[in-house]
């Protein structure tokens, strides 16, 4: 089974270090930027950070907001309609090594690509090739409580 998806990026995101940059070749993802954008997510799948855990019952068309946290509030604003708001585990740990100099991150925030990947292993789809061209793929992987994998 594959998982669709949908990927919004701010257009002020810096692609060449955008872990979901080598991505876009894949079928099942759609690359759309913000935020001249006007999107229906009826009915999509949008990770937020409060709001019930993704689970394989979970099913449709993921769409992943992907921003800087600064930025996310534009991104949100093209998703127009009635979207199914998930949050992802809290137990899980980015091996991104963060920098954000006005204090926007959550501690708990994933690089896209472990959210992507995570968000897909949530709804019954294990994928580890989302994570090949991503640096720290092993540590992140190392790092997920064994129950996940």
């Amino acid at each position: 089974m594959t998982i669709q998806t949908v990927v919004i990026r701010h257009k002020k995101e810096n692609f060449k270090k955008c872990s979901l940059t080598p991505l876009e070749d894949r079928e099942n993802i759609l690359f759309l930027t913000a935020p001249d954008l006007d999107f229906n997510g009826t009915n999509h799948i949008v990770l937020a950070v409060d709001a019930p855990v993704l689970s394989q019952e979970d099913q449709g068309t993921l769409l992943l907001l992907d921003a800087t946290w600064r930025l996310l509030p534009q991104v949100q604003a093209c998703v127009s309609g009635t979207p199914i708001y998930r949050s992802l585990p809290k137990d899980i740990v980015t091996a991104y090594p963060r920098k954000s100099s006005d204090g926007s991150d959550p501690s708990n925030g994933l690089a896209s690509v472990e959210a992507l990947y995570i968000a897909h292993l949530m709804m019954g789809h294990c994928d580890d090739s989302l994570l090949d061209h991503y640096y720290w793929k092993t540590q992140f992987l190392d790092s997920l409580p064994k129950h996940y994998r």
